[in-house]
């Protein structure tokens, strides 16, 4: 039986997969790469630490995941385990961080990982077409633009994976949704996930607090709670703490706008006339291990000490933490202990805008799950299938967002090989 021609558009991590994994006995496999050089945003998110995936149990996994039912097959298919048991066989031993992520044995850099990579496509006899870029169809072939000249080619498979809308350096900006909205398939605006968060701080006191950290906090948004820590910025607010509500966050700002006054952090008037709509709101729990009965003892029992130095040295606060409890409480409610123990357990912070879209850690958006069959091939178009963050998921950070990318190329590879 003659090998049919599979093409493969992008280069990044469900793609890599893909073309590591499908039976070279079968396809003629190619992978069509805009850069002059894959795994761009790969490298990329090892520059903060080169976290591969989680080691949470599979079970559990999936939870992690909008929409799960969605995601799951693919986990199931190709777990975490299965993943580090891939990458110890191509020579990239993992362990496990003390916050359960998985990464490279310490002294392993990214692009080492990339080249192990890169050595398995070589092996399974992949060929790379680096500096092209894919300019929709002319009819039914493929058309790509390669050092000013237009090349069509019309291969017997075709797999999409050009990523979501972030960071445009790497090449992953969202630009081909225009070819597919022509072709009439439907596409879901892209958002920012994973990404920082705006909010009208009170000048005064980012002049004083900007960098500063508040950790060993929970985190809530709706009916989501996370601990972790966050980061204040001059822009609002981002860390882990953050990052898994991005789901809900993104939910209350995209309801329509209600009219409302401008909210600054720092007005407890302003936060008792906040109207909702456009605008999400975040709580923080400053003591998650301490009830709110336990801080009230503390502060009553607090002797001669100013309001300030009981709540740095008998609840261990921060300094930040203690100027933002002043920000949202008048000088009486301040002093007032029953006040102060509920506003320390449930801070209020209104979120008023996205990060722009390009410092997103990763989107949600892009083409439709209702386009594609449970094999990840477009219901319009035979043949063609589309995996990675081109399609409309989420998931946070942690090791999820590559984990399940990897997944969905190991799952259309084993489904192809069997086709």
């Amino acid at each position: 039986m003659a090998k049919k021609n599979i093409a493969i558009i992008g280069g990044g991590a469900s793609a890599l997969m893909l073309a590591c994994s499908l039976d070279a006995s079968k396809y003629n496999i190619s992978i069509y790469e805009k850069n002059a050089a894959v795994g761009r945003k790969f490298l990329v998110a090892g520059k903060g630490g080169f976290n591969l995936t989680h080691s949470e149990d599979v079970t559990q996994f999936a939870e992690r995941y909008h929409p799960k039912k969605f995601i799951e097959p693919f986990i199931e298919h190709f777990s975490n385990t299965d993943f580090r048991n891939w990458l110890t066989s191509i020579g990239i031993e993992t362990y496990v961080g003390s916050s359960k992520r998985v990464f490279p044995k310490k002294g392993i850099k990214p692009i080492e990982v990339l080249k192990a990579i890169e050595s398995q496509l070589q092996k399974n006899k992949a060929s790379v077409f680096y500096n092209h870029t894919w300019q929709g169809w002319d009819n039914d072939e493929l058309l790509f633009s390669h050092q000013n000249e237009l090349i069509k080619i019309k291969p017997d498979v075709v797999v999409f994976a050009l990523g979501g809308a972030s960071w445009k350096v790497t090449g992953s900006d969202g630009s081909w949704t225009s070819y597919f909205n022509e072709k009439g398939i439907q596409i879901k605006k892209f958002y920012p996930s994973n990404c920082a968060y705006k909010i009208n701080w009170n000048s005064a006191f980012i002049k004083m607090h900007q960098g500063n950290a508040l950790k060993n906090c929970e985190f809530t948004c709706g009916n989501i709670s996370r601990k972790g820590e966050a980061v204040i910025t001059e822009f609002g607010i981002e860390g882990s703490g953050i990052y898994p509500l991005s789901g809900e966050i993104r939910k209350q700002l995209i309801r329509p706008n209600i009219s409302h006054p401008e909210l600054v952090s720092g007005s407890h008037e302003m936060l008792k006339q906040f109207q909702h709509g456009g605008v999400a709101k975040l709580y923080i729990d400053f003591k998650p291990d301490l009830s709110v009965d336990e801080i009230k003892k503390r502060i009553e029992n607090k002797g001669n000490l100013s309001t300030k130095d009981v709540l740095e040295k008998k609840i261990n606060l921060t300094s930040t933490q203690v100027e933002l409890l002043k920000l949202a409480s008048s000088k009486e409610e301040y002093n007032d202990t029953h006040f102060l123990s509920q506003l320390l357990k449930k801070y209020p912070l209104h979120i008023v805008d996205f990060a722009p879209i390009d410092d997103a850690i990763s989107t949600v958006g892009g083409l439709s799950l209702e386009e594609v069959n449970e094999n990840l091939e477009i219901k319009k178009l035979c043949n063609t299938y589309v995996i990675g963050e081109m399609l409309d998921w989420d998931a946070p950070t942690g090791g999820y967002l590559l984990q399940a990318c990897f997944s969905m190329g190991k799952f259309l590879a084993d489904k192809l090989n069997v086709k």
